[in-house]
């Protein structure tokens, strides 16, 4: 004994549970193109991330090979400057020698004439001045 009540309403429900499988169908591929997508943003994140880290690490590079270039510009600067400074002393050295000369060589050719010895010494001086400002020129250059 069938209900006709529950025989009429067979079709929908039929059609309710073909929706619903459609529906779960729809939903499944949905769900499954999300993970699709979660994945390759996943990935495209981590190559994103290698790539910064491997341009962060070649600046590091980069930049140690700068500072390693400068430091050895300033160590052979301040060599050059230091071999300068010796050239000038040993000259100066000269100088000096070059004056006690002159001072010997005046006193005995003029009996100790002063305006001789004074000359010299001035023009000792003078040249030891040039050399000195030769040298802060040159150190404030570097």
């Amino acid at each position: 004994m069938s209900d006709p009540h529950v025989e009429r309403l067979e079709p929908e429900v039929d059609r309710a549970e073909q929706r619903l499988r459609e529906v779960a169908d729809e939903a499944e591929a949905a769900t499954e193109r999300a993970t699709a997508q979660i994945r390759e943003l996943e990935a495209d994140l981590e190559k994103e991330r290698l790539s910064v880290a491997q341009r962060l690490e070649e600046l590091r590079r980069t930049h140690a090979e700068e500072l390693t270039r400068e430091r050895e510009a300033k160590e052979q600067a301040i060599a050059a400057a230091e071999r300068r400074l010796a050239e000038i002393e040993a000259q100066t050295a000269e100088a000096e020698r070059r004056v006690d000369e002159a001072q010997r060589q005046a006193a005995s050719a003029e009996g100790s004439n002063v305006d001789a010895e004074t000359r010299a010494r001035e023009a000792a001086a003078s040249w030891l001045r040039e050399q000195i400002e030769a040298i802060r020129r040159e150190a404030a250059g570097r």
